[in-house]
C-alpha cells in the first residue's frame, strides 16, 4: 500500500532486442534474489514487438514469473496478476500473493506475475528528470497555494520535452492497447489457449481492454477497484476522479480519528476532523514546515499534506501515519520520517505513467481552460485543491496517439467479475459503475461496503472475498449484481 510514496518500481536496465516475438517459453530459471521472493517463484523472459504495427522490427523484453500449483491434477490454467499504476511492477506479485490467496485458488492456477513493458526488468524507460521535478506534489499536478497553474504549465512542458529527448523509441509505444497485446503474447508464450487474470486499479482498465480486444482467449476475469473506461477521456477522467474518491473516503478517516481524539487532538467528530485538516493545509500553504529527511522536497506544504492524505486513504493501516503527521504539524513538533521510494524507481514510474496516459488519448492544452477548471474544482472539492483537473505533461506531449482509445464492449463471454469498494479514494464507485455499464451482460459487480483502494484480500470483507474465490474456483458468476 502507498504511504508517503506514490508508487514503487525497480528500475533495472535491460536491452531492446531485434528478435522474433513468437517464441514460447522453453526455460524457467531462478529469479534474482530479493526481499520477500518466495523460493518457489521462477522467472523467464519473452520478446514482444516494440511496435505491433511493425512486428518484424525491434522487440522489447518482458520479465515474467510464476509459482506453479502444487496440485497439477486439479490445475485449470494460469492466473495472471495485472499490476496497477500505470507504472507499478508486478514481477514478484506471485511471492506476495501466494501468502494470501486461498488454497483452493492456489491449487487450480499457476500464479503469473510480470513487469509491464517499460517497467522494472521489462526494458524500463526513463525521462531523465531533474530531481526537483520528481517531488511528490509535482508527480500529481497540484496548483500553487493560491490556485495558480503557471508553475504547472512550465513543469508540464519541461517533462514532455525531457521524455521526448531521453525516453528513447520505446516511450511512444507504451499504451494500454499494447499492454493488452503483451498480455495475450504472455498467454501464448505460456502455451495456454485461454488466460484468467486479476487486475487491480489501472490493471482493471488494462484487463478490460484485453477482454475487449481478445474476448475469445479470456477465461475468468476479476477486475478489482475499477477505472472509469470513458473512451473520450480515459486517464483524464481517472485523474478527475481523485476529487470524488477523496471526498467519498475522507469520512472513514474522520470517524477513526474522532474516536481517538484524546490521542491525536484532531476533532471530536468527523466534521471537526475535516475542518482541522482543511485549516492545517491552508496554514501550511502560507507557512510550510521544514521536514528533515524529505527529498527532494524539504518542506511540508499544504499540497504535500493533501498528497499524504490521498495515499493514506488507500488503507486504514495508514491512518495512524496521517494522524501522527497532522498532530506533529499542528503542534509544530518534530515531523515523522517520510517513507519515500528511490529516485530510480520514481524516474521509471514517472516515465511509464506519463507515456501510458499521454499515448492513450490526446489532452487539451488551453491554460485558460485549466485555470477555470481548477478554480471550480477547488471550490467543490477542497480536500484535493484543484489537482485532479489541472494541466499536466500530456498537454505538451510531442507524440500523437497511434490508435483511438478502446471502447469497452459487452461482446464476448459472460466471464467478468467486478469488485469495488463503495468508498475508494482513487477509483470511486461512481466510475466503477461506468465499467459495469460498458461490459453489460458479460459482467457482474460486487459492491463492498468498505473504504480503501483494493478489495479482494485487502480492504474488502468476507462476503466480497468469498464471491471472488468462488468465481475463480468454479467460474460461476453471481446471478445478479451483489452488495456485500
Amino acid at each position: 500500500m502507498k504511504t508517503l510514496a506514490l508508487l514503487s518500481a525497480a528500475a533495472l536496465t535491460t536491452t531492446l532486442l531485434a528478435t522474433p516475438a513468437h517464441a514460447a517459453v522453453t526455460q524457467w530459471g531462478a529469479c534474482l534474489p530479493g526481499q520477500g521472493v518466495d523460493p518457489r517463484q521462477e522467472c523467464t523472459t519473452i520478446e514482444v514487438p516494440m511496435d505491433y504495427s511493425a512486428p518484424g522490427g525491434p522487440s522489447v523484453t518482458l520479465a515474467v514469473s510464476r509459482i506453479k500449483t502444487a496440485r497439477p491434477e486439479v490445475r485449470r490454467g494460469v492466473l495472471l496478476i495485472i499490476p496497477g499504476g500505470p507504472g507499478s511492477p508486478g514481477l514478484n506479485r506471485p511471492s506476495t500473493l501466494v501468502k494470501k490467496l486461498p488454497q483452493e485458488v492456489l491449487d487450480r492456477y499457476d500464479i503469473i506475475g510480470f513487469d509491464p513493458r517499460g517497467v522494472g526488468k521489462s526494458s524500463p524507460v526513463s525521462c531523465g528528470l531533474a530531481p526537483a521535478d520528481l517531488s511528490l506534489t509535482r508527480l500529481k499536478p497540484y496548483p500553487d497555494a493560491d490556485g495558480g497553474i503557471a508553475e504547472n504549465a512550465a513543469w508540464s512542458r519541461r517533462i514532455a520535452e525531457a521524455c521526448a529527448r531521453n525516453g528513447g523509441p520505446l516511450i511512444r509505444h507504451i499504451s494500454t492497447r499494447n499492454h493488452a497485446r503483451d498480455i495475450d503474447r504472455i498467454r501464448a508464450a505460456l502455451g495456454e489457449e485461454k488466460i484468467s487474470y486479476w487486475g487491480v486499479s489501472y490493471g482493471t482498465y488494462a484487463g478490460a481492454v484485453h477482454a475487449t480486444m481478445f474476448p475469445a482467449t479470456t477465461d475468468r476475469v476479476v477486475l478489482d477497484s475499477n477505472d472509469d473506461p470513458d473512451p473520450r477521456k480515459v486517464s483524464r477522467q481517472w485523474l478527475a476522479n481523485y476529487a470524488v474518491g477523496v471526498e467519498d473516503s475522507f469520512p472513514d478517516f474522520g470517524v477513526w480519528a474522532a474516536a481517538r481524539d484524546s490521542d491525536y487532538g484532531l476533532g471530536a467528530d468527523a466534521a471537526a476532523v475535516r475542518k482541522t485538516f482543511l485549516d492545517l493545509a491552508a496554514r501550511l500553504d502560507r507557512e510550510p514546515l521544514a521536514w528533515p529527511g524529505a527529498k527532494p522536497e524539504q518542506l511540508l506544504t499544504g499540497n504535500l499534506l493533501r498528497e499524504t492524505l490521498l495515499n493514506a486513504l488507500y488503507s486504514t493501516a495508514n491512518y495512524p501515519m496521517l494522524a501522527g503527521l497532522m498532530k506533529a504539524a499542528l503542534n509544530r513538533a518534530e515531523l515523522p520520517m517520510p517513507n519515500q521510494p528511490e529516485e530510480a524507481a520514481l524516474q521509471n514510474t514517472a516515465a511509464h505513467a506519463g507515456a501510458t496516459m499521454c499515448n492513450d488519448i490526446e489532452w487539451p492544452n488551453s491554460i485558460a481552460r485549466h485555470e477555470q477548471q481548477v478554480k471550480r474544482n477547488r471550490a467543490v472539492y477542497p480536500l484535493t485543491a484543484g489537482m485532479p483537473v489541472n494541466l499536466g505533461p500530456c498537454a505538451y506531449w510531442p507524440f500523437k496517439p497511434a490508435e483511438q482509445a478502446t471502447r469497452i464492449s459487452s461482446r464476448g463471454p459472460a466471464n467478468v467479475l467486478l469488485i469495488q469498494n463503495l468508498r475508494d479514494p482513487s477509483t470511486p464507485y461512481s466510475g466503477a459503475l461506468k465499467m459495469r455499464e460498458a461490459f453489460g451482460q458479460r459482467a457482474r459487480m460486487v459492491a463492498v461496503d468498505s473504504g480503501g483502494h483494493g478489495v479482494y484480500l485487502a480492504n474488502g470483507n468476507a462476503c466480497g472475498d468469498r464471491t471472488v474465490t468462488d468465481f475463480l474456483v468454479t467460474g460461476h458468476l453471481p446471478a445478479r449484481d451483489r452488495n456485500c
